[in-house]
Order: C-alpha cells, then sequence, then structure tokens
C-alpha cells in the first residue's frame, strides 16, 4: 500500500521523523524479524506503525497485522497515533475491562490492524471472533513487560495460532532482552538505540530528598510545596502504598489522585484523565505509569519509593528529560537506609526549605458527559455545544477527551458551575446527556 509521507507527518504534526524512526521503517520493511530498542519517549510507536502503512493491504478484508500489548493504555495510546496518521484503514482495540461483546460485534468488519492485551486476544480467538489466516505481521511492543506480568502462556497460544506470519517486530526499551522460544524469532535484526541516547548528553538530574521519619509521608509534603505548582508523578512500589499516599496529601489540601492495576479500568481512566488535562497535578502511582502511557513530558518524577529493580528506576525516569528536555528525579530516602545497588552515581542531597508554601489548585477541573463515540459524539460537538449552548470561551476549555460511551472536558473552574446550569436541559446533536462534574 502507497501512502503520502508528508501527509503522514503533517497528521502526526511532526517535520520528519527520527533517525531510529526511520531506521525502524527501513529495517521492518526489508527483514523478516526486527528487535528494537529505543529509550521511552523516543518515538517508537511511530517508528513501527509507519512501515505498516506499506505492509497492509485496503484490499484485503481481514486481520493482517496483531500488535500485542502489556496494558490497555498502551493499547489505547497506539489506536491514538493509528488514528491520527488517518490512512483509512480500520483498527480494532481489545483489552480486559472493555465489553467483549462490542470488541466481538466490531469484528463483522475486520481490522487491517488489530491492537490487544494478550488475555483478551486469546480469549477472542478461542471463540473464533476473528481469522487468523490473514494476519502476515506480529508486533510485541514492550514484550518484556508481558513477560514480566505473567502472559507467557497468552502469547504462547496466539503465536502458535498464526501460520502465515513473515514479519516479527519486537520493541522493548530495554537492553537485557531475553526473547522466548515461543516467539519465534529466527536471526533478528537489533536496532539498539538505547546506548546512542546514552552517549549523548542527558538532561536529566538526580536529587536525593532525606527524610527524618521512616514513613516519609511528610517529607513527600514539603517537597510537593517546593516545586513551584509544578506537576509531579509520584511512585510507590504497592497499590496500598498509592492509594495511603495519595489520601495522605488530599488531607494536606494538595490534589492528588492514585494510579494502579487494582483499580477499575474507569477509575484507572478518570486518574489518568484528570492529570493529562491538569485537574490534577500529582499522580499516585505504581510502575503501571513508568511505561506505555500517553501523559505529557514531566518535569519532575518522584520515587517516594525506590523500585527492587534498576530497569524499572529506569523506566520511571524515562517520564521525564524525554527527547533532550531536561527534568529532575527525586529519590525520597529515609536517612538511615542505604541506596540500592543499582545506583552507582553519587547523588546530591536536596535541603527542602522549612516554609511550606502549598500548590496553588488547578485552574480546571473536568466534566462528565455520558456519551462519546459509539453515540456518534465528538470533541467538536462537545466544543460547539458549550460556547454555544454553554456560554463559553474557548480559553474556557482545556483537554478534551471522547472514549466508546462517555466523555471528559476540562472546563475552568468559575465557569464549571454556570456551564452545568445552561446545559441542564440543552441537548447535543438532537440527544439529552447527562453533564456533570466528574467524580
Amino acid at each position: 500500500m502507497e501512502m503520502n509521507v508528508p501527509a503522514l507527518l503533517r497528521n502526526l504534526e511532526i517535520e520528519e521523523l527520527n533517525p531510529m524512526q526511520l531506521a525502524a521503517h527501513k529495517t521492518i520493511l526489508q527483514q523478516a524479524a526486527t528487535v528494537l530498542v529505543a529509550p521511552t519517549g523516543s518515538g517508537k510507536t511511530i517508528g513501527y506503525l509507519f512501515p505498516l502503512t506499506e505492509l497492509l493491504e485496503p484490499t484485503i478484508n481481514a486481520v493482517q497485522c496483531l500488535i500485542l500489548v502489556p496494558s490497555r493504555e498502551l493499547a489505547l495510546q497506539i489506536e491514538t497515533v493509528w488514528k491520527k496518521m488517518s490512512t483509512g484503514l480500520k483498527v480494532n482495540v481489545c483489552y480486559g475491562g472493555h465489553s467483549s461483546q462490542t470488541e466481538t460485534n466490531n469484528f463483522s468488519t475486520p481490522p487491517a490492524l488489530l491492537i490487544g492485551t494478550p488475555g483478551r486476544i486469546a480469549d477472542h480467538i478461542r471463540k473464533g471472533s476473528f481469522a487468523l489466516d490473514g494476519i502476515k505481521t506480529l508486533v510485541l511492543d514492550e514484550f518484556d513487560k508481558s513477560l514480566e506480568l505473567g502472559f507467557q502462556e497468552d502469547m504462547a497460544f496466539i503465536i502458535g495460532g498464526l501460520k502465515k506470519l513473515n514479519k516479527r517486530v519486537l520493541v522493548s526499551a530495554t537492553t537485557s532482552l531475553d526473547i522466548p522460544a515461543f516467539a519465534k524469532v529466527v536471526a533478528p535484526v537489533y536496532l539498539n538505540f538505547v546506548a546512542t541516547e546514552a552517549d549523548t548528553a542527558t538532561g536529566l538530574s538526580m536529587k536525593l530528598v532525606l527524610s527524618e521519619e521512616r514513613d516519609k509521608v511528610d517529607t513527600l509534603f514539603k517537597l510537593l510545596c517546593s516545586l513551584n505548582s509544578e506537576p509531579a508523578l509520584i511512585f510507590c512500589n504497592h497499590r496500598e502504598s498509592c492509594e495511603r499516599t495519595a489520601a495522605y496529601l488530599v488531607e494536606q489540601k494538595i490534589d492528588a489522585a492514585f494510579y494502579h492495576g487494582g483499580m477499575e479500568q474507569d477509575d484507572r481512566e478518570r486518574a489518568l484523565i484528570k492529570f493529562k488535562n491538569g485537574t490534577v497535578n500529582y499522580l499516585v502511582t505504581t510502575d503501571l505509569a513508568a511505561r506505555g502511557l500517553d501523559i505529557p513530558e514531566m518535569k519532575h518524577v518522584i520515587h517516594f519509593q525506590l523500585p527492587v529493580q534498576g530497569h524499572e528506576f529506569v523506566h520511571r525516569n524515562g517520564r521525564t528529560a524525554r527527547m533532550h528536555a531536561t527534568g529532575t528525579a527525586y529519590l525520597v530516602l529515609y536517612r538511615e537506609d542505604s541506596l540500592p545497588v543499582y545506583i552507582k552515581e553519587t547523588i546530591e542531597e536536596l535541603p527542602l526549605s522549612k516554609k511550606n508554601i502549598l500548590p496553588k489548585p488547578p485552574l480546571f477541573k473536568t466534566v462528565y458527559i455520558s456519551g462519546g463515540k459509539k453515540n456518534k459524539l465528538n470533541k467538536f460537538d462537545i466544543v460547539g455545544a458549550f460556547i454555544q449552548k454553554g456560554k463559553l470561551e474557548k480559553d474556557d476549555l482545556g483537554l478534551i477527551e471522547v472514549k466508546d460511551f462517555i466523555a471528559f472536558a476540562a472546563v475552568k473552574n468559575e465557569k464549571v458551575a454556570p456551564l452545568l446550569l445552561a446545559l441542564k436541559e440543552e441537548k447535543i446533536k438532537g440527544k439529552k446527556y447527562k453533564i456533570e462534574l466528574a467524580r
């Protein structure tokens, strides 16, 4: 399939492919097996999606490429990039927590590109939701993370059923890779851009923040008070720690939310949307947010609890100082504890001010709309209704996210109450929707 490269670049709002993406594009097209290793935030998704625009055929009414990912968040991120490219080729996304029946119905017209988590894709294969014989290309994105999460059995089952594969692409941000035999990767071409990136000057600085108390929450509070009200990702090792830490910050009048794999899908999406649209400035999370999430560039990453594995430390830090930007990673440590063995360098201590000036509250709140893509609602419909019927100015609106059956819009604090009142009896595209402050 011939694609208009300048048009694709314009759709993605980038001027040109970076060296890693150019190398990935060429190698994936020419080789049967490619292993792409590049840092978080370097654009790996575009690196392997671009060659797919040449490999997929619009005349074939079947799934032609399968992308397996470890999390629903990464699946949705890849879908967003593909749709932004505007190739005209259909994409479906399947993951746990999403309506299985909706996914099955979507297969009535098979997508050229199918993205999903191993468990849900394996489930659809067992049910015969889609045919496997059209799949020629397999992409395993963050496959090392999929193995860590215990998806080996499902992945082996899926790959074992793909008899017509002629192209395999494995993608990771980690150099220490152990490719499992069930992937059937023979003589791959390795593209390693982690070393190349490490050879250049990095914009990441690290600071040690010492706590006199073992609990450290008061030290975290003081640290946040010193960050000039700028957003931060706060990493914990356990789900319970995330919830407890976020609750403590909220008690201290700091807008914080928690995010981890044990949450219901809707709650995870809401927490992530509020962080992305700036209605919550501090997200307390497990390593689930260390990679694979479509979130803005961060200036501050805080290791409230340091990870056990060095590679997770690297992935967390990859959330800041990306693509030659600058950022800081803060290591919060009880004074009597030692740094883990994977940290070799000497890290400068950051003294905290005794004056605790609370971060400024967010300027926006998140408004919930009870309709989405499947109700034929899009961003333009919501913007139009909020401006024309809700009497908002364009500057009163922030990020708008439209999901399958719900949508969220960031609205300036002082405009939320009058907006909800104005829209109480109004319709959008002829239909009445519930519009309220998101919980």
